[in-house]
């Protein structure tokens, strides 16, 4: 367990559509504590699975579950190291659209009328301010939030990295905690139909259906990510292989549902496994 106190909590400009968890930076690690269900358990898992893909290590944030003490409460969540070296920050595309365009992109990419054309105007411009390379980073990020479910992936939720000589870079993956139905709050109850659930979630970046936007990136840019993962890993990083791992902090439900919501997932994309 870690405690954490006032001084440590950060802000930052990166909404989430239902309300921002808490977090804190302290000692070069970032933390963040769940908000509306097992948010920690989906970054956490999602994060190790990504190890046995095609993307190299520093594409994406390792998430490590931790109990977070913060005043009188107690929260699960996670911890990630600060990938930030001094000049560099993070700018969310919608912080950055505004500042050089004055304009929304969010607003720019529901007012145009054809999916390619949100994607390809997107990806024309990042790549004009030095993102080379920005069709094929989307088409990675699209295909882990149709994988993992992940419905927050929206314009105030996807970032680059800028310095202060205004360069920029791409950021590596992370903010998945949206993913794997982990809002038990509010849409998706741990008793409800799994099945049924996993037909509810929407998108949020260029349209509503994780599949359209996926073949859509696909088609423009070429299918650029691939898993390698087996069901047993799977449930060894979830702590159901009879030991006691990172992951058994979480009740026994959640995780069990985490590996069903893959496990169907895995079947629904088989074409991504190699």
């Amino acid at each position: 367990m870690i405690e954490l106190f006032e001084q440590d909590i950060k802000t930052n400009d990166r909404q989430s559509s239902k309300g921002n968890q808490l977090k804190w930076e302290k000692d070069a690690v970032w933390y963040k504590a769940d908000y509306t269900g097992y948010e920690g358990l989906a970054e956490y898992t999602i994060s190790h699975l990504l190890k046995y893909s095609s993307l190299k290590a520093d594409e994406y944030v390792l998430y490590t579950p931790v109990e977070i003490k913060y005043k009188s409460q107690t929260y699960r969540g996670v911890s990630s190291p600060n990938f930030l070296d001094s000049d560099w920050q993070i700018i969310t595309l919608e912080r950055l659209f505004k500042i050089k365009y004055s304009k929304s992109l969010n607003e720019i990419i529901w007012s145009t009328r054809e999916m390619k054309d949100r994607i390809s105007f997107l990806t024309d411009r990042m790549e004009a301010i030095g993102l080379k390379g920005f069709g094929k980073y989307i088409n990675k990020m699209l295909t882990i939030d149709a994988f993992f479910l992940n419905e927050d992936r929206h314009t105030h939720n996807i970032a680059v990295l800028m310095n202060s000589q205004g360069d920029f870079a791409l950021c590596p993956i992370f903010d998945n905690g949206a993913g794997l139905l982990a809002d038990t709050k509010m849409d998706y109850p741990i008793n409800a139909d799994l099945y049924e659930l996993i037909k509810t979630v929407k998108a949020k970046t260029f349209s509503r259906s994780f599949d359209e936007q996926l073949e859509m990136s696909e088609l423009l840019y070429g299918n650029n990510l691939h898993f390698s993962f087996t069901k047993a890993e799977v449930e060894e990083i979830l702590s159901l292989n009879g030991k006691n791992g990172e992951a058994s902090i979480y009740p026994l439900n959640e995780r069990i549902r985490v590996r069903d919501i893959i496990f169907e997932q895995m079947r629904k994309y088989s074409y991504l496994f190699k």
